[in-house]
């Protein structure tokens, strides 16, 4: 009987809860691929090599939330420094304070209960 391979979402999981941002990297196509698959985008290859980010990016686009009920809340679009994109929110400053262009550090945000961690991002402090 052959070992099962744990999915590329659990091990996205399984790195959030370390407290590291994991991506992978296709040797193949020469750069980073998010969100976690099981091929190759566009050649199907299986080459795809987990790495950690060093959790750093900049803002590419931002809206902000208003909801029926509860605080306006961010929406953003991240492209971390090592060459991915993701979808996230930036903490500790008023949701209208972002902006595009915005330096980011990576957290993870652990949610109450049994909800599986998931990454956000704060301000970079001047001079960081």
């Amino acid at each position: 009987m052959t070992k099962a391979t744990a999915s590329p979402l659990a091990t996205y999981i399984d790195h959030l809860k370390r407290g590291e941002l994991g991506y992978q990297f296709s040797p193949s196509l020469g750069r980073a691929v998010f969100y976690p698959r099981v091929v190759a985008p566009g050649t199907g290859a299986a080459d795809l090599e987990w790495r950690v980010s060093k959790g750093l990016g900049t803002v590419h686009a931002t809206t902000v939330v208003h909801p029926r009920e509860g605080e306006p809340y961010n929406v953003c679009l991240v492209d971390v420094d090592e060459g991915f994109r993701l979808m996230t929110r930036i903490e500790g400053i008023p949701p209208r304070d972002v902006k595009i262009g915005l330096r980011v550090k990576f957290r993870v945000h652990q949610p109450p209960g049994d909800d599986d961690p998931y990454p956000v991002f704060t301000p970079v402090e001047a001079g960081q």
